[in-house]
């Protein structure tokens, strides 16, 4: 895709939500993640590449002891679209015996997400409680697993900013972002 054509895109995408709405989302889910987490020394897995933008906003608001890590799990590769499953990178903090807070960018449907936690699970973690910017909402389709935190309805659009992307392009437009229909 040329340079062009991907400026073109962003130029003529709606704004579903502004920046100052994206981060007001946000707030509301600090309270609610310091109560169920302060006291288990959690372990905060974000998923790559799109937790970044949500990862960078939450973690300096998150006041107590954690650690923190990633996992690369794509079905997109960059595309639009994928079905295959490709681990890039898997936790390099044990998780036996962790309460896993998994970040994400998007809950669309949710079979990558259920794939992470299943590996989170199965590595022995406690828990593992999922947070995410946003969750589609897709009609007619009922994904493997829910989000416990989601600070956005996002609709049944392919939306990139905010660390989702638009073939690998605009993690970083100032909001989230809906392509020309």
């Amino acid at each position: 895709m040329d340079l062009n054509t991907l400026q073109q895109i962003y130029a003529d995408a709606e704004s579903i939500f502004s920046l100052q709405e994206v981060e007001a989302a946000l707030d509301r889910l600090v309270e609610p993640i310091t109560r169920n987490f302060a006291d288990k020394n959690p372990l905060v897995l974000g998923v790559m590449n799109g937790s970044l933008a949500t990862l960078g906003y939450l973690l300096p608001r998150l006041d107590f002891l954690l650690e923190i890590d990633y996992v690369h799990a794509t079905r997109y590769q960059g595309e639009l679209q994928g079905d295959n499953l490709v681990w890039k990178r898997k936790p390099e903090v044990a998780l036996a015996g962790r309460h896993i807070l998994l970040v994400d960018d998007l809950l669309d449907q949710g079979i990558t997400l259920k794939a992470i936690v299943d590996h989170c699970l199965n590595d022995g973690a406690l828990s593992v409680t999922i947070a995410v910017l946003g969750t589609k909402r897709i009609a007619g389709y009922t994904a493997p697993i829910t989000a416990d935190y989601s600070a956005l309805d996002i609709p049944d659009k392919y939306v990139f900013g905010f660390g989702m992307d638009y073939h690998n392009y605009w993690r970083n437009a100032p909001g989230i972002f809906a392509c020309k229909e």
